[in-house]
């Protein structure tokens, strides 16, 4: 072992199995919390990098990332990420609301936690249908939205102990879910344990979480950041909630962030709901691409490298060449790229986003300003960045006008694409 491999000795445990953690899948150096924007006064300020860097489990193939910054310190009061901004978002939101009450009969008797409801952009359409609902939201900002709308919300971290607490007030849910959640919850073991207690002997979970396949094949490197704990394969999650005494009976590949998954949990001891066919064609399907094997989780930085290189040299062509670039969506994902990538605002001129609790801010590290639309029909920029891939033809056709003075989009994931 030399000096250097001395220095970067990892002693993490795998947080759903214990097991001591050597694997490396992916380094991506340091860097701020990527929802940590900046105001004006601050970016004469320090800023905290922690480490961002992803191992693999060998024991049980869980991908994940240490808690170097605290779950309550991310979601805190000042959390800008608000769900009800982007209409794919909703519309998504809406769908899954007339397809569970439809399959599963949820009405005014039924009960429904969504735990980390964010602004109440999903239960308001449940709320729409006279379902009761509750709202688990640890960010106050969000929450404080989610209440405007009618929708009551706990500000709390969800876990046994709020499991508990649902019980002793008689509210366990006939439907429990959670959208891009399981991912972020630091004690993973704790929170399906809290899923457990929280639901009905006959309740129905859902959880929706992006597809490590789908990171892996498709290079989404940039949806590593601080807030999401682990990195999820079907088989892994599937033993997570095995070790709950939950059962997953359905699952469903959907197209949101990139590439997620549905899945439909109940309660081992519940004979109500039939295991799909879906569950073993997933299982297969994640066996046949290889993920059961470590192998297959130790060459993926070539792969994020390679982007890096390639969108450095984009950017830096057309600085040279006097050309004006900015970018569309302050999302999470884009922190990561751009600050593994070492861009700052001599690349990029602004990025512009919906969301007015965004706006006026500076992104962390690259101290890119935030702005409204109006800045891209003003500065006319040569080339607008996606950010946020995940719903980039929602963007394109927001922004079709920047072909009035030949403009361009660029994504750079999962390769760069300028069109």
């Amino acid at each position: 072992m030399n000096k250097f491999q001395l220095i970067y000795k990892n002693t993490m445990q795998c947080r759903f199995c214990q097991n001591s953690l050597t694997h490396e899948f992916a380094d991506l150096v340091n860097s701020p919390p990527s929802n940590s924007y900046l105001r004006r006064e601050q970016l004469a300020e320090p800023e905290v990098f922690y480490p961002l860097r992803v191992f693999v489990c060998e024991k049980c193939l869980l991908v994940q990332i240490d808690e170097f910054k605290k779950a309550e310190e991310i979601f805190d009061e000042h959390y800008a990420y608000f769900s009800s901004f982007s209409k794919s978002w909703l519309e998504h939101s809406k769908k899954y609301v007339e397809m569970m009450c439809a399959r599963f009969g949820f009405n005014e008797n039924s009960r429904v936690i969504e735990i980390a409801s964010n602004d109440g952009y999903l239960l308001q359409y449940f709320q729409q249908k006279n379902v009761p609902v509750l709202g688990i939201e640890p960010t106050l900002s969000t929450a404080k939205a989610a209440q405007e709308k009618g929708i009551e919300s706990w500000t709390e971290f969800f876990g046994t102990e709020l499991a508990q607490k649902i019980v002793e007030k008689n509210f366990q849910a006939d439907l429990l879910l959670g959208n891009n959640v399981l991912a972020h919850v630091p004690n993973i073991n704790d929170f399906v344990e809290g899923l457990k207690i929280a639901l009905k002997p006959n309740g129905v979970i859902t959880m929706e979480f992006p597809h490590l396949l789908q990171l892996v094949e498709n290079n989404q490197f940039d949806t590593i950041y601080h807030e999401h704990f682990s990195y999820l394969s079907f088989h892994t999650v599937r033993e997570i909630f095995a070790a709950q005494r939950l059962g997953i009976f359905d699952v469903e590949e959907i197209p949101t962030h990139g590439g997620s998954l549905r899945i439909f949990a109940k309660h081992k001891e519940n004979k109500t709901h039939e295991i799909t066919e879906n569950v073993e064609k997933l299982l297969a399907k994640e066996k046949q691409f290889g993920l059961l094997e470590l192998d297959y989780y130790l060459n993926f930085q070539p792969k994020v490298d390679r982007i890096k290189y390639d969108l450095l040299a984009f950017l830096v062509e057309q600085k040279r060449n006097g050309k004006k670039v900015a970018a569309y969506g302050a999302a999470a994902k884009g922190n990561t790229l751009l600050n593994y990538c070492g861009v700052k605002n001599d690349l990029i001129s602004f990025v512009v986003d919906a969301s007015p609790h965004k706006q006026g801010l500076f992104l962390p590290a690259s101290h890119i300003p935030i702005v409204n639309e109006s800045f891209i029909k003003n500065e006319k920029p040569d080339f607008v960045m996606i950010l946020p891939w995940n719903i980039k033809e929602e963007i394109f056709n927001q922004l079709n006008y920047i072909r009035e003075w030949n403009g361009k989009f660029v994504v750079a994931v999962p390769k760069l694409e300028i069109s």
